[in-house]
């Protein structure tokens, strides 16, 4: 089964529902063949390269209030789950586009969810920036990503254009913004979700491209033909 998983990196609810996915996973019975697939989706493109904090943002947008009403339970939210320190409302934002390029990068060597959790955790549990080659290539380094090729992925921009379609086909799919989840091509999820719904919804799907097989008829030694419901001579109605 495979999971995809569109987020952006400075995405609170995102860096939320990546820890409660992977506990989902922890209960699925069929984690083992969970396929999970990180996609890109840049919330803010637009954010100057050095930075501004949430509250500039939000003083930006009109909307100061959430700061309190949203955010704030956010981080409520990441603490009472196990995931703390969470910081929502006491960091710097900037733009995604090189952060999601080393991620793809990272999922080119086979690293993509370790990479995607570790960046989530380095910027809300750290506040750490990620929006310069720089700060981007610092955390390459200490994730073991570093060197040459991390330096010549984002010089190069290599994985520019593949981040722009994974945006593109989220939005193709009817995603309004992030987090948003496809499960094996059958259930949309736009939006934070609790973890017990994440695994009903994972069961769900499951459920729906595996059917149960229906017993295969059996032959008793007397020639006698056995199904679900019993077992029957041929060419008689006994059981």
């Amino acid at each position: 089964m495979r999971i995809e998983f569109w987020s952006d990196i400075v995405c609170p609810y995102c860096g939320l529902m990546d820890h409660r996915l992977h506990k989902a996973l922890e209960r699925f019975d069929h984690a083992a063949d969970v396929q999970l697939v990180h996609r890109s989706f840049q919330l803010h493109p637009d954010l100057p390269r050095e930075g501004m904090t949430q509250r500039e943002l939000l003083e930006r947008a009109g909307v100061p209030s959430v700061a309190d009403q949203v955010l704030r339970p956010v981080e409520r939210q990441a603490a009472a789950e196990g995931l703390a320190p969470y910081r929502v409302l006491d960091r710097t934002l900037g733009p995604t586009d090189l952060a999601h390029e080393l991620l793809a990068h990272a999922t080119a060597q086979e690293r993509g969810n370790e990479a995607w959790t570790a960046m989530f955790r380095a910027h809300f549990g750290q506040g750490r920036k990620l929006w310069t080659a720089s700060e981007v290539l610092d955390f390459a380094d200490q994730l073991g990503l570093g060197g040459e090729s991390a330096a010549e992925v984002l010089e190069e921009r290599r994985y520019r254009a593949q981040v722009a379609a994974d945006q593109r086909e989220a939005q193709r799919l009817g995603a309004r913004g992030v987090p948003f989840l496809v499960i094996d091509g059958r259930r949309t999820i736009n939006g934070a979700v609790g973890t017990d719904q994440l695994l009903a919804a994972m069961t769900e799907a499951w459920d729906a491209g595996h059917p149960a097989a229906q017993p295969l008829p059996a032959v008793d030694g007397t020639g006698s033909v056995c199904g679900p419901d019993g077992c029957a001579v041929p060419g008689t109605h006994g059981s």
